[in-house]
């Protein structure tokens, strides 16, 4: 019988789209929002935030190893280093036994977000034609953008299309929730629902809240073993209790509301306003996570994707006032088991 062993690896656990320095008290800074969900030799990637594939080397995968990309949403701190993965993915895999790596995230918003009250005049979007493009649309994007290097390694060297490798696809929502980008954007009472299967893992979604953004999406991985639930970027959602229900680990967005005031003190007065309200309104404290945690009953709670994220961790703990199970939050590149009836344990990634 295979060992599954099923743990994550936190490849990085910074969130924002900043260079962050390094934490207080930290030999290095951390790396953009990245999480390998990891069963028996098999990974399973949920985001790809800033040097999303260095970590992945770092921490001793192959991409042979990757079965399925899973992006939360599609703000650049979740994806700037998508690029990174699918063009050196490509070039360095070999051989797949399970066929194309399947690379789900959200659709095309199909309507354009409400303008900030903030807003001092007309603002419209970058690209007309293609304002809020989804997944399946943004992979060919980047390959398009990167086409020189994609005709020469395809022409020149003979590789196979990327798209051998790599198959991107929009995920679907659930018809009859009531859903809507802007009017419902997460529908309460959905049920999570499928978006992957294999022979390790069943992967389920749900609708989290994330305005403007829209669809934004938290995943739960379940193995036979134990399962891990990951928020993507939030703030307390009531779905996201009901998928995470029993979970044996989850990983939530934490964000520290005293620090966002004090970010924005030097810029554009409606910018800072418009920010510091998205803000409040799309993410999450370390108190609140501790009281998802504990409504969902889960059996530990660690704290990732972490803003500001050069901070000492005395803030992320405040979690503990909230949540009677075990707190942790890990830095880049340690393991968490989350193999059922064992707390989650730290290692290295070396050790895992």
């Amino acid at each position: 019988m295979v060992d599954l062993n099923p743990r994550v690896v936190t490849l990085g656990t910074a969130g924002g789209p900043r260079w962050w320095p390094s934490p207080a008290g930290a030999s290095s800074r951390r790396q953009g929002i990245a999480t390998a969900v990891v069963v028996a030799d098999n990974v399973y990637l949920v985001d790809c935030g800033r040097g999303a594939g260095t970590q992945f080397a770092a921490a001793g995968f192959s991409p042979n190893q990757l079965r399925g990309v899973f992006l939360t949403h599609l703000h650049s701190d979740h994806t700037v280093d998508l690029a990174n993965v699918l063009l050196f993915g490509w070039m360095m895999t070999g051989f797949r036994e399970h066929g194309p790596v399947p690379v789900l995230g959200p659709g095309d918003r199909g309507c354009l977000p409400p303008v900030s009250k903030a807003a001092d005049g007309a603002v419209g979007p970058l690209f007309a034609d293609t304002p809020a493009a989804g997944t399946a649309a943004m992979v060919e994007h980047l390959f398009r953008a990167y086409s020189t290097d994609l005709a020469d390694r395809m022409l020149d060297s003979l590789r196979p299309s990327p798209y051998t490798v790599f198959a991107p696809a929009d995920i679907e929502i659930p018809a009859g929730i009531g859903y809507h980008p802007n009017a419902n954007p997460t529908p309460e009472g959905m049920a999570p629902f499928e978006v992957y299967r294999d022979e390790l893992v069943t992967v389920t979604a749900t609708l989290v809240a994330h305005p403007p953004v829209a669809p934004a999406f938290a995943f739960r991985f379940d193995t036979v073993e134990g399962s891990v639930t990951i928020s993507g970027d939030t703030a307390p959602s009531a779905n996201l209790v009901r998928l995470a229900q029993d979970t044996d680990l989850l990983l939530h967005e934490a964000i520290d509301f005293d620090w966002v005031t004090d970010a924005y003190a030097d810029v554009d007065p409606s910018t800072a306003a418009a920010t510091i309200e998205h803000h409040g309104k799309a993410h999450t404290s370390p108190r609140q996570a501790g009281q998802v945690a504990e409504a969902a009953s889960a059996r530990a709670l660690a704290l990732h994707h972490l803003v500001p994220g050069h901070v000492g961790n005395e803030v992320w703990h405040e979690a503990e006032e909230t949540f009677s199970g075990p707190v942790y939050v890990p830095d880049d590149l340690e393991t968490l088991s989350f193999a059922r009836q064992i707390h989650p344990t730290f290692a290295t990634a070396e050790q895992a």
